[in-house]
């Protein structure tokens, strides 16, 4: 089957009516200098753009504030952040999820001190040079930090310009035209404008919610004119695979809880977790890491970007500890000290650790 024509809208965005608004309605973000002030002439810290921006990749903005403020209080400035030793890092992110970003995070940092002398790059070009930054982020800090005339395009972004141009096809398959729409309406004041669309997609033209009345598109937004809740198409799901495997939580004579680290890479790398069998695609049985008088505590489902988990939760009293020597015991109280990803604290409650 061919794909469908996608709609060419003759109206371009207009940035004015768009600038119009944020000036007025601008999300108060802790990370973002307001409209006035950016006017008055306060620039935008660039370390702190691109530590919120890598924060609210697949991350709601009611999640990462914590997070964020947390890291600021920690490692202010990017040469802080890369003298911090990658675990403190993994313990802090511990929860947030997408843990690559958090490695990724230390070793751009690093790059800035060693490369840029500790002065973060502000062009797309040079952003681009750094680990873990990509095509959204670097647009995303040059135009926010240097107003660099480039097209900012997030989730929200795409919600916007597919409903505005009615765009019939999932936005998957019309990245370069959603990207080119918004190109073609990048002003002067570039990091508002961008900020200004995020606005947009976030409180007013929302996913289940289209408050067209309030809009400063809406008199030339096509999906207004017919039903603009159609938009985005939504393109079919892809099977979320389920895969099966056991955690064995083991406690010794003081109450301490066996910990250990994830391999160096893959999912979860570097992180902490209990001592886990293989993840398959079938459920099997597998031997404890050592003998005891093992009970089963329940299962925890976890969902994964590309998978669902079921685990199988055991719990243990081991009295010989000496047969465990690639991790360490943990103080329950201290868990927090811990950079265990969610689905490892999910197995903790359900053995009654935490």
């Amino acid at each position: 089957m061919s794909k469908a024509a996608a709609p060419q809208n003759p109206t371009p965005i207009d940035a004015d009516a768009v600038l119009a608004w944020y000036d007025r309605h601008a999300r108060t973000l802790l990370w973002r200098v307001s409209p006035a002030d950016r006017a008055r002439g306060v620039p935008p810290d660039p370390y702190r753009v691109w530590l919120s921006e890598v924060m609210l990749q697949q991350t709601t903005v009611a999640a990462v504030g914590r997070y964020y403020a947390r890291f600021l209080s920690l490692w202010p400035t990017v040469a802080d952040l890369a003298a911090a030793p990658l675990e403190a890092l993994l313990v802090e992110w511990a929860g947030l999820g997408y843990y690559a970003r958090a490695r990724n995070l230390h070793a751009c940092a690093m790059a800035v001190v060693e490369r840029f002398g500790g002065r973060f790059p502000t062009s797309s070009a040079e952003l681009l040079t750094l680990p873990g930054v990509g095509p959204y982020t670097a647009a995303a800090i040059a135009a926010i930090t240097a107003d660099e005339r480039i097209a900012v395009v997030d989730g929200n972004v795409d919600r916007v310009v597919a409903r505005y141009i009615a765009l019939d096809v999932p936005v998957r398959d019309e990245k370069d035209l959603v990207r080119a729409t918004v190109q073609t309406a990048v002003p002067a004041r570039a990091g508002d404008f961008a900020q200004a669309l995020m606005d947009l997609g976030a409180t007013i033209c929302a996913p289940r919610n289209a408050a067209c009345i309030l809009c400063p598109l809406e008199p030339a937004c096509l999906g207004a004119k017919a039903d603009p809740l159609r938009f985005p198409v939504k393109p079919e799901k892809a099977d979320r695979p389920t895969r099966y495997g056991h955690a064995f939580v083991m406690r010794d004579t003081d109450g301490d809880v066996y910990l250990q680290t994830r391999a160096d890479t893959g999912l979860l790398a570097k992180m902490t977790e209990t001592p886990v069998s293989d993840w398959t695609p079938d459920r099997r049985p597998v031997a404890p890491p050592v003998p005891s008088d093992w009970r089963h505590r329940g299962q925890v489902v976890h969902v994964f970007t590309h998978f669902r988990l079921e685990l199988e939760v055991w719990s243990a009293h081991v009295a010989d500890t000496a047969q465990l020597s690639a991790g360490w015991w943990a103080d329950p109280r201290e868990l927090d000290n811990e950079a265990l990803p969610s689905v490892f604290r999910k197995v903790l409650v359900t053995a009654g650790v935490e």
